[in-house]
């Protein structure tokens, strides 16, 4: 890491500052000494209130005149591309530049273990989990996180500092949320590339990004270059179910591996629930051995598959499976992945983060094994590129299944007939074009007792808090409408 006294001398812009990764870029660049600065559009919380609590400038939109500031060198965030006033002045002024990945490898990841979480779902929770245990066990680890750990409430921290020549047990610890989204316009590999862990978990491994891979095989080829920066002693931590996460390893692994399972018995970490908890306790195995036993707040098969993947993870860096079962009868969870917004007149509003079909009916599966008499509506907004490209359309009735009732967001410019997409489901389904709409007359027809599940991976527009003050407006105990 660049010394405190050299940073302060020196002045960052980063360009996307208000997005989950480059946010956590600039508090860890704040938190060093640098001097920073950033721009961005339509910013929202939980950065606009991070960006706010450090004291980071910020500018909105993307004009050349923020150059005026004359950064030493300019980050840029992968939101960015050839054409926007800034990059355009950047290139012709011949302004120092690099991607998020890239700087935060080169100021804050070398000489630390990093520990990255890679996979289609759950990376946010399983890195959340992951630093918990690390923190609950003593190693103050730093991290960068795409959400908001409850237990830190912060998306990322510095942690302890490398120290030259540290034994194995005094050593900087990283937790890294590893997307395989692209890194910047002028670097087209995944952003996990430039993280060299020392240990990786692989959570899962789907089809995303259709605007940015072709196919499953284009990213599975990223994930194997990922495999391939991981030492020999190291660790690489799997899912054990996941035939395209098999189908990369076989490609090329290097690394020493375990795996984590709810449905084999060869597997290295597995659990047992307790009779009728609904995952909220069980036994934890480790190659088939009871070894310790976890109680925790949290709900859903897909939750204990991230708690398992953490565990051995944390098990790697020499955190015992006993205090790590320990650490999550302390985890407090994520935002924005089922998060409780409020409560009106028995009326419960939830915001969670899915927005690809996967992670919609995990989480719906998660919620109905813990209210399995509740009527629960889901709430979905079609806003991340893979959904715009209506790549997923055929999966979301599907998925949907174990809702009562589902309301769309569909916007006149989608693009594709979500309404004909979801056909199927009958009198179950209803869409509104605004969000205003939307707010009314879910609050018109909730009823006490409603679970109202949120789903999208932005702002949706204040939806829960339209949604809450209405409640609120008018009582939830007289329904309108049956939905």
């Amino acid at each position: 890491m660049t010394e405190s006294g050299d940073a302060a001398a020196m002045h960052i812009h980063i360009l996307g500052i208000a997005g989950t990764f480059m946010g956590g870029v600039a508090a860890l660049a704040k938190t060093a000494g640098f001097r920073v600065t950033g721009a961005d559009l339509n910013v929202y919380p939980p950065m606009s209130t991070q960006l706010a609590a450090l004291g980071i400038e910020f500018i909105e939109g993307y004009g050349a005149e923020q150059l005026d500031l004359r950064p030493d060198i300019v980050v840029v965030g992968n939101a960015l591309s050839r054409g926007s006033p800034v990059i355009e002045a950047m290139l012709d002024r011949g302004i120092a530049y690099t991607s998020g990945p890239q700087w935060l490898a080169e100021q804050v990841l070398r000489g630390r273990h990093v520990l990255a979480v890679a996979g289609t779902h759950g990376k946010t929770t399983t890195s959340s989990m992951l630093a918990w245990i690390l923190e609950h066990a003593g190693l103050e680890p730093g991290f960068l996180i795409g959400g908001v750990p409850s237990n830190f409430n912060s998306t990322a921290r510095l942690g302890a500092a490398p120290r030259a020549g540290a034994a194995s047990g005094a050593q900087a610890f990283f937790v890294i949320e590893a997307d395989e989204y692209d890194t910047a316009f002028f670097d087209k590999r995944a952003k996990f590339v430039h993280y060299r862990p020392r240990t990786a978990i692989l959570n899962n491994l789907e089809y995303d990004h259709a605007d940015i891979y072709p196919d499953v095989a284009s990213i599975r080829r990223q994930f194997n270059q990922l495999l391939r920066t991981v030492p020999a002693a190291g660790r690489i931590v799997v899912n054990g179910d996941d035939a395209e996460l098999a189908a990369t390893m076989a490609a090329g692994c290097w690394t020493p591996r375990e795996t984590f399972s709810l449905a084999r018995a060869d597997a290295d970490w597995s659990a047992a629930a307790a009779p009728g908890a609904a995952w909220g306790e069980f036994t934890l195995l480790r190659r088939g051995r009871e070894v310790a036993q976890v109680r925790w707040p949290l709900l859903g098969e897909h939750n204990v598959m991230n708690a398992l993947a953490a565990i051995a993870a944390a098990h790697h860096v020499g955190v015992p499976p006993e205090r790590a079962a320990q650490a999550f009868g302390e985890f407090s969870g994520v935002k924005r992945r089922m998060e409780v917004r409020g409560v009106v007149g028995g009326v419960t509003v939830y915001d969670d983060f899915a927005h690809h079909p996967t992670a919609i009916e995990t989480t719906l599966k998660g919620l109905r094994a813990r209210l399995p008499d509740s009527r629960i509506i889901a709430v979905v907004e079609p806003r991340s590129n893979t959904m715009k490209l209506g790549v997923h359309r055929d999966q979301l009735a599907p998925a949907l299944a174990l809702a009562d009732h589902a309301w769309f967001f569909n916007p006149p410019q989608l693009g594709w007939d979500l309404t004909a997409a979801v056909a199927s489901m009958g009198a179950r389904v209803s869409f509104a074009s605004t969000v205003d709409a939307l707010a009314a007359e879910l609050a018109a027809q909730a009823r006490a007792g409603d679970q109202i599940l949120v789903m999208s991976n932005g702002g949706f527009g204040g939806l829960h808090d339209k949604l809450l003050a209405a409640l609120r407006s008018r009582g939830a105990a007289s329904p309108r409408g049956s939905m």
